[in-house]
């Protein structure tokens, strides 16, 4: 038997990714967001509240960063999606994280997270729900520390987490489990 929950955004997991933008100051912005993801080969898609500074800071610059954190900054990524800059001018500095400047977009690249996608804006797509920012991914920055042997991203080296939008959690994402395109085509036998 199921139970009734009605409309929820209940799926699972939801991404916890890192958008970095500038502020007019220059001084870096982080924002936790989970609404959003890859939506085509070199496209990124980000649904926001447009009140949010860092959709300011997105309309200004023209690009934005889009990091997946790990979860030794767990405590960091959680505040940047509790805090706003719109109130606290130091939020990022107070997490004692490091910021350079993308050489590829106006945006920072905080050195703490494993993976990067340095983004140009493509389209603001004004919607009733919010802001969909549509990014066009022009390099993707990895930590030697995530790599394999091959030079290849490992995803059990990220130690990425998950955010739970039904019980507000997070769980740590770090063991692989199958082989896409090849843990059910045994299936195809059939």
């Amino acid at each position: 038997m199921k139970k009734d929950f009605g409309v929820q955004p209940y799926l699972f997991p939801m991404p916890t990714y890192m958008i970095g933008t500038y502020n007019e100051d220059d001084t870096v912005d982080v924002m936790m967001m989970a609404w959003g993801g890859i939506c085509a080969e070199n496209m990124a898609a980000l649904n926001l509240e447009a009140d949010h500074k860092t959709v300011a800071n997105i309309r200004a610059r023209g690009a934005f960063t889009l990091a997946v954190p790990g979860t030794d900054t767990l405590e960091a990524s959680d505040f940047f999606g509790i805090a706003t800059s719109n109130k606290m001018a130091d939020k990022f500095a107070r997490t004692g994280l490091h910021a350079v400047k993308s050489k590829r977009v106006d945006a920072p690249v905080i050195e703490e997270y494993p993976v990067t996608l340095e983004c140009t804006v493509e389209r603001l797509e004004e919607e009733p729900y919010g802001l969909r920012v549509l990014g066009r991914i022009v390099n993707v920055l990895a930590d030697e520390k995530v790599l394999d042997e091959k030079g290849q991203i490992d995803a059990a080296r990220l130690h990425a987490f998950a955010f739970d939008q039904m019980q507000n959690g997070y769980y740590a994402v770090e063991k692989k489990v199958g082989q896409a395109w090849h843990s059910g085509a045994g299936l195809m036998k059939k």
